[in-house]
């Protein structure tokens, strides 16, 4: 038996892995030659995901093959629409090709979701076309798109935006959505392009982003929702719908949404965990989707559940492949697979409960659209992810050996490497790693996610222009107090009592200034999980000899970048004293 799986990057091994478990012979495909993943599976061809046709003509061959073709999958990509394609045209089980375009095309998407009235935020499209007469942005720092490239390529030559198009285009927007709103490319994942936008000034640099970050072309502004976000995986089989992942997710650093974590599952009342399930099947069933998997990102309102998006996938960000498993001891991409295959999911069926179908006020007349069920969790999964500041690599490390058995995996990212550039994350891909830890204790299980963060470090090449500029606070017009300060920053007068120079070599936590010892600042923790003292005794671990250190430059650096910060400038001031 054969089976295609779309993308060979690591978020498509537990698929290839899954697939090999049970019987088939794996062939992928993805444009880069050198995806980490290629090595686990049996065959590969190297066929961009965005290529239908080309995909569509080595399953051709794959089907006339000895042992045919029995399934085309994919999960983390951006591309089931390219799986239904080839499904459809093969007579292959999948969702259908227009399901899957309209759970691809956010615009498409909240256009069912009108139609069937499913809560979802109030949006209008912008495209290129509406800002020809402005200009592009120039390589964006927003987004990184599916080729090596990090930046997104202007879409035309420049030219000077024209205040009277500048301004019908903004009032086009904000006669239809009231501030803050967001603004994403229709068309990609991972955060890439979205942000929100918090006044008339941020909203056209960020709809040029997004339009730049769209394969299409294309932006879609909506409506802020306020209230906690959840990630759902569910699978849908012979027209029932099952939940497999509930997640919270912990989303950070305005004006972007960076997701520094998921916790799994959620802990919810029984009323508010069904509604979101019900909310979720309800999208699900407006955009078609018929046999396969799922995934929303929901919020829970203060007028009830309203669907961010839905895909016609499994998600990506270490959920279904890694988190949920360990959560639940079920392999849903293996259960996904067989149903891709035309098989029975039986771990699935036998595992799953009943959930009652329990329709909000927002969509309460709404009929049931699946039969609704959940396979559990039996134990806790915390994923947190690690961040750096803006700089170039110089070596990675565990500031300790870390071999707490309930850390599963340390999963670096392949792009951060010694010499690579590193930046304060604009999107889900940019961050560093990811460390994921299971316990059947809740608590421990973060905690001690939290902590193995808090012990990896990088450290930056000194003398850097981009961390310098960091630690003076520059801000672009329109991220305003982005990138964030690991603890804040200190008042005029409080900055005056810290004066003075560190001596060499003296352990700083010795000599941590009494403002920073306050109830203001004690409590504080970074986006690695240090607070301040924690910072002082890593410090005087990774740096026991350092040079005599000017100490307000020392100490304002701490507060904005935490202990990479520290040692760069400890590094620095050592080359240039």
């Amino acid at each position: 038996m054969n089976i295609l799986v779309l993308g060979a990057g690591l978020m498509q091994k537990p698929a290839i892995l899954s697939a090999k478990e049970a019987g088939f012979t794996v062939h992928v495909i993805d444009a880069d030659s050198k995806a980490v993943a290629i090595p686990y599976a049996d065959t590969f061809r190297q066929i961009d995901l965005k290529d239908k046709e080309g995909i569509l003509n080595y399953a051709k061959e794959l089907k006339n093959s000895e042992g045919g073709l029995s399934a085309v999958f994919t999960a983390g990509t951006d591309f089931s629409a390219s799986v239904s394609y080839v499904c459809e045209a093969l007579g292959l089980p999948a969702h259908s090709y227009e399901a899957a375009i309209n759970a691809s095309v956010k615009t498409t998407m909240r256009q069912c979701f009108e139609t069937a009235g499913v809560p979802s935020p109030a949006f209008v499209r912008v495209g290129r076309e509406d800002l020809k007469l402005c200009e592009p942005q120039s390589p964006s720092r927003h987004c990184e798109p599916q080729s090596p490239s990090r930046h997104c390529e202007p879409q035309s030559p420049s030219r000077h935006c024209e205040p009277q198009a500048k301004q019908s285009i903004l009032n086009n927007i904000l006669n239809k959505i009231s501030l803050p709103l967001v603004v994403k490319p229709v068309d990609n994942m991972g955060a890439r392009g979205c942000r929100m936008v918090r006044t008339e000034e941020e909203l056209l640099p960020a709809v040029k982003a997004a339009v730049a970050c769209s394969r299409t072309g294309y932006a879609i502004i909506e409506e802020y929702m306020e209230g906690p976000e959840f990630s759902i995986d569910a699978l849908v089989y012979n027209g029932t719908f099952t939940v497999t992942g509930f997640a919270i997710r912990h989303i950070k650093y305005p004006p972007y949404f960076i997701e520094v974590g998921h916790t799994m599952p959620a802990e919810l009342d029984k009323k508010t965990h069904d509604e979101l399930i019900s909310v979720f099947a309800l999208g699900a069933k407006a955009l078609g989707l018929s046999c396969g998997a799922a995934k929303a990102d929901i919020k829970y309102t203060k007028d009830g559940p309203m669907i961010g998006e839905i895909a016609g996938r499994l998600s990506g960000g270490y959920m279904s492949g890694w988190t949920y498993p360990y959560a639940s001891d079920l392999n849903l991409t293996k259960q996904g697979i067989l149903i891709a295959a035309g098989c029975e999911p039986k771990d699935l069926i036998e595992k799953r409960k009943p959930v009652v179908y329990t329709p909000s006020e927002l969509c309460k007349n709404a009929e049931q659209p699946y039969e609704l069920f959940e396979v559990p969790c039996v134990r806790t999964s915390a994923e947190r992810a690690w961040i750096s500041i803006p700089g170039t690599v110089k070596y990675i490390e565990n500031i300790k050996d870390y071999s707490d058995r309930a850390v599963f995996d340390i999963l670096p990212r392949a792009t951060v490497s010694i010499g690579s550039e590193v930046d304060f994350p604009r999107n889900n891909v940019e961050k560093c790693g990811n460390i994921i830890a299971v316990s059947h204790s809740r608590e421990s299980a973060i905690e001690v996610a939290q902590d193995a963060v808090s012990d990896i470090f990088i450290t930056l090449e000194p003398k850097n222009a981009k961390t310098e500029n960091f630690l003076m606070r520059t801000e672009l017009d329109d991220e305003k107090d982005f990138p964030p300060s690991a603890f804040g920053s200190l008042s005029k007068e409080q900055a005056e009592t810290i004066t003075g120079v560190i001596p060499q070599n003296q352990k700083v936590e010795e000599v941590i200034p009494e403002v920073l010892q306050t109830a203001e600042y004690i409590n504080i923790t970074d986006w690695n999980y240090n607070t301040i003292k924690a910072t002082a005794q890593k410090f005087d671990i990774l740096r026991p000899k350092h040079p005599a250190l000017d100490a307000a430059r020392f100490w304002n650096a701490v507060l904005r970048g935490g202990i990479q910060a520290a040692v760069y400038v400890s590094d620095t001031a050592e080359i240039t004293s």
